[in-house]
């Protein structure tokens, strides 16, 4: 069965002036459609140069990355858009909502940029909303919510396109720990339909709620393990 995910020996290296800094050095990785993961590293390791090439935000330098079959590699900025659009669902630890746009709307964004019809889209976002337990809160601004209820809000737009990938950076570090308990489990509950779930996490306890921790240390992959809820 093809991986949703595949990463054959991904590099990716950035200039600065005249050097050349490997930020990720030769990646091999396959991920089910349906697996929830983890992956954790210090500063500098190469996550988040990984999740932006997972998501494709940006390309691989080296190697290849296959996302449902799709050569990431090869594709043009209109079309990893697309993909982008069609197959990956955004949790940001800073919630990125528009300040001046109700819960439902910012929920609607992703869908405006699909060509949704306004009905449809406020349909479609409420459903989301109703999710992630929100849906009397749909006209709340950003302002008048919460940090969880925020948190949660940003997980409803990342589900709001039915993808097929959810990816999560640090999406409890601005929060207690009670509720990043809380947003853990909205999260998890819109894997359970069979999406994949990858996230950035620097807390073990977080962490181990995945079936899987990738740990990368100075752009390369040193562990890949199964979890106690493996």
């Amino acid at each position: 069965m093809t991986p949703l995910i595949h990463l054959e020996a991904v590099t990716k290296v950035y200039p600065l002036g005249k050097t050349q800094v490997p930020a990720l050095r030769g990646i091999d990785l396959s991920i089910a459609t349906g697996e929830y993961v983890a992956i954790m590293g210090p500063s500098g390791s190469g996550k988040s140069t990984l999740m932006n090439i997972l998501g494709c935000l940006d390309v691989p330098t080296g190697g290849s990355y296959r996302l449902r079959g799709h050569d990431v590699g090869s594709l043009s900025d209109n079309e990893l858009s697309r993909l982008r659009n069609r197959e990956i669902g955004f949790v940001f630890q800073t919630f990125n909502l528009l300040p001046r746009a109700s819960a439902v709307q910012n929920v609607a964004l992703p869908l405006v940029y699909a060509g949704v019809g306004s009905g449809e889209r406020t349909r479609r976002a409420e459903e989301a909303l109703g999710l992630v337990g929100l849906a009397e809160r749909a006209r709340h601004r950003p302002s008048e919510l919460s940090g969880g209820e925020r948190q949660r809000v940003a997980i409803a737009r990342a589900l709001v396109v039915a993808p097929s990938l959810i990816l999560a950076d640090e999406p409890t570090g601005n929060l207690d720990s009670t509720t990043g308990r809380e947003i853990m489990e909205a999260l998890e509950r819109a894997g359970g339909d069979g999406r994949t779930i990858i996230l950035v996490t620097h807390e073990e306890e977080i962490a181990d709620r995945a079936r899987r921790i990738l740990r990368l240390r100075d752009g390369r992959l040193v562990s890949d393990e199964a979890t106690r809820r493996a």
